[in-house]
């Protein structure tokens, strides 16, 4: 087993609240292609909204494999005797996620999981609803986390 494992629990709190996230493609001829994205985390999966075009759309309607990354970088630790910048470290939390992603065509589940980014993002404006156009225009991305690891320090 590792050092500074999150539990499950711990991973899942971190994926709840951090407020954006890395997300990774593979591109047509294999190379990853990483962007950061606003999400939510609902029922172990993870919900990205974006536009219907675009490399990230592209690259998971050819391959589905992803990845995301969540992190959440604390203090620098200095020990006393510090004489090197090799001398420092850095507190955080962080959790990867491997799994599969897949285009949200359902328009319910797409306004639910709308409603959950709006409530997490801009809740003073969570009363409000949302105009179907937009909920037509936008995509949704849905991960089924295969693998899901979290670490910390210290």
């Amino acid at each position: 087993m590792k050092d500074h494992q999150l539990s499950d629990e711990e991973a899942a709190y971190l994926l709840e609240n951090a407020a954006s996230g890395v997300l990774a493609t593979l591109d047509a001829d294999g190379s990853p292609y990483c962007v950061p994205v606003h999400f939510v985390y609902v029922s172990r999966k993870i919900y990205i909204h974006g536009l219907t075009a675009g490399e990230k759309m592209e690259n998971i309607c050819r391959d589905p494999r992803v990845s995301f990354t969540v992190y959440r970088m604390g203090e620098l630790l200095y020990r006393a005797d510090t004489k090197s910048p090799c001398s420092v470290n850095t507190t955080y939390q962080s959790v990867v996620v491997k799994g599969s992603a897949a285009l949200v065509k359902d328009m319910q589940m797409k306004r639910e999981i709308l409603d959950a980014i709006v409530k997490k993002y801009t809740p003073e404006l969570a009363c409000l609803s949302m105009p179907e156009n937009a909920v037509m225009q936008t995509s949704m991305i849905e991960i089924t986390p295969v693998i899901c690891t979290g670490k910390y320090y210290p």
